[in-house]
């Protein structure tokens, strides 16, 4: 782990299940979304292996609980617009920080690492989200799910990231939950971090292609220093 951290001077971080849990969010806005549609709610444990991969997968995720694929495009639309509107009216207020993320941030400023959130969130329930937990001032930059044409695990993001920074992807680690961080990393050629918490898909992260596994943003924070 140690090598490939060397020489890293900024970090792109994911949001849902690495700075924050934001699952209960989730099933509240699904749940009115459903209800809408004359459906029973959702749990935490139907949704938890569907998020990660943007608003439009998990919406037809969740619709293809009891439609079959005909039915989740008919749907779709109408499913769509209700989630986005429920979930901008309660974004954040089912969502805790994780332990250690604002000291990890801080510890990453302090070391001099320049810091981008990228997510594959919409931009619009990010941006407010990021400010509510009092977290948005540590990060230069903010990219959501819809801020380019690809999305993690594609790796535009993360390029474009670099792009920002002015910095070639070996010295910009990525940190998050989920095989999608870790993957977009690879093919960004950034080194990567990942956290043994928040939502892989409903895989184990032990599974996924990363250069080493962190407990918290701070232990992160304090890998990096040492390297550099």
């Amino acid at each position: 782990m140690a090598a490939v951290l060397r020489g890293v001077r900024a970090a792109i971080i994911d949001l849902d299940g690495t700075m924050l849990d934001t699952m209960g969010d989730f099933v509240v806005a699904l749940s009115e979304m459903r209800a809408e549609l004359g459906l029973g709610p959702v749990t935490a444990a139907q949704v938890e292996p569907m998020v990660g991969k943007g608003s439009e997968n998990l919406v037809r995720r969740v619709l293809a609980l009891d439609y079959d694929e005909a039915g989740v495009e008919r749907l779709f639309p109408q499913a769509m617009e209700s989630y986005q509107r429920h979930y901008i009216a309660i974004n954040g207020q089912h969502s805790e920080v994780y332990d250690e993320v604002e000291a990890g941030l801080q510890a990453m400023r302090a070391a001099g690492l320049r810091l981008a959130c990228v997510t594959n969130k919409p931009i619009t329930f990010a941006q407010p989200l990021l400010a509510m937990k009092g977290l948005s001032g540590y990060f230069e930059v903010l990219y959501g799910g819809d801020s380019f044409e690809k999305k993690k695990p594609h790796p535009m993001p993360l390029l474009k990231a670099c792009e920002f920074f002015g910095l070639p992807p070996a010295q910009v680690v990525a940190i998050g939950d989920s095989s999608n961080d870790a993957e977009a990393a690879r093919a960004a050629g950034c080194p990567v971090l990942t956290v043994p918490y928040g939502y892989n898909h409903g895989v184990g992260i032990h599974e996924t292609d990363s250069d080493g596994i962190v407990d918290t943003l701070l232990f992160a924070a304090e890998l990096i220093a040492q390297e550099n």
